[in-house]
């Protein structure tokens, strides 16, 4: 049971943690930028920082070849002069410098590799961020596309203000004209009240004519023309 739970809990989790992540992705891949650049920006101090030593190793190393120089210039004269104490001297001094030297010397070849794999990460590194930003640029147009997506999904769904709106159109379209509705209620009190009844009949042809018609001028005319 408590397995059961476990694993119902976990899954749970892991559903609000994707929704969290599909919610805040835009923000998420910002704060990544972000982290991914102060990371670029530490490597490449590292890389300055190393690349300044490499230069003052090199410098100390041609310090003490002129002075490995010097010192063999001083005991060529010493030994010319037999001064054997001041060439043991010079020869011991000069044994240290080279000695030294060496060291230096590797120092800058341990120093020469990892720049030189500093410096190709920094440039791949360099390379992925802005790539990223580009991915930045389309993900923030997609998740804008999709935002605008579902509001007209929406929109377009049940109960949305278009609905709504052909909804409204249709009831006033289908409601009675008040102006024809007028018109019949004054021929039903014509009607009731009879006042239509005598012209009904004289356009039947009962009684004498009370109204003039087109024929009835007409034929005036001509009467009037043959006379």
């Amino acid at each position: 049971m408590f397995g059961t739970l476990k694993t119902l809990i976990n899954g749970a989790n892991a559903r609000a943690e994707d929704h969290l992540r599909d919610t805040y992705s835009i923000e998420l891949i910002d704060q990544k930028i972000r982290e991914a650049e102060q990371n670029l920006k530490a490597a490449k101090l590292t890389l300055a920082s190393l690349i300044q030593k490499q230069r003052n190793e090199n410098r100390q190393i041609e310090g003490l070849k002129s002075r490995v120089e010097d010192l063999m210039t001083r005991a060529r004269q010493a030994l010319a002069d037999e001064h054997q104490d001041l060439v043991e001297s010079a020869a011991q001094a000069v044994a240290d410098l080279e000695n030294e030297t060496t060291l230096r010397m590797q120092t800058v070849d341990r120093l020469e590799t990892r720049i030189l794999q500093l410096r190709h990460s920094v440039q791949a590194a360099s390379r992925r961020i802005l790539d990223l930003k580009q991915g930045a640029i389309s993900a923030r147009a997609v998740k804008r596309e999709q935002g605008l997506q579902k509001r007209l999904n929406r929109h377009l769904g049940g109960d949305s203000p278009i609905d709504e709106a052909q909804s409204l159109i249709e009831r006033v379209m289908d409601q009675d004209d008040p102006f024809e509705q007028s018109e019949i209620l004054r021929e039903i009190d014509t009607g009731m009240d009879h006042t239509n009844l005598a012209a009904r009949m004289e356009e039947a042809g009962y009684g004498p004519k009370t109204r003039a018609t087109a024929a009835d001028v007409l034929s005036r005319l001509k009467a009037q023309s043959d006379t």
